[in-house]
């Protein structure tokens, strides 16, 4: 079972970069696939972007492909998501998941949550 904490949100402008990180407990994070996915004011929560065991695999959703990168060290039991060139429809409480098999873009498919961490960006 998973524990996943959520850090690095904040307020930024228009433009500006934040990095966000998710640190898993347990000895077995580098058999789980890993998934960003947020969540704005009155919206359904929304993919973000996915990465897969060995981090070979990565997957974007189209509004931040270019600006955004996911990574991981297993070595850490940590997954990030570099935010570049934010946008204030980026706005949204951004949560990590984890699921025990390939990557996936339905967040029925992610066993393992965080409680999610606040990124706002003003215009």
């Amino acid at each position: 079972q998973a524990q996943l904490v959520e850090s690095g949100g904040g307020l930024v402008q228009a433009g500006g970069s934040l990095r966000l990180s998710c640190a898993a407990s347990g000895r077995t994070f580098s058999s789980y696939a890993m998934g960003w996915f947020r969540q704005a004011p009155g919206k359904e929560r929304e993919f973000v972007a996915t990465i897969s065991t060995s981090g070979g695999i990565t997957r974007y959703t189209d509004s931040v492909k270019g600006r955004f990168t996911i990574s991981r060290d297993n070595a850490k039991n940590t997954v990030y998501l570099q935010m570049n060139s934010l946008k204030p429809e980026d706005t949204a409480v951004y949560y990590c998941a984890a699921r025990s098999f390939g990557t996936a873009y339905r967040s029925d498919d992610y066993n393992y949550w965080g409680q999610g961490t606040q990124v706002t960006v003003s215009s």
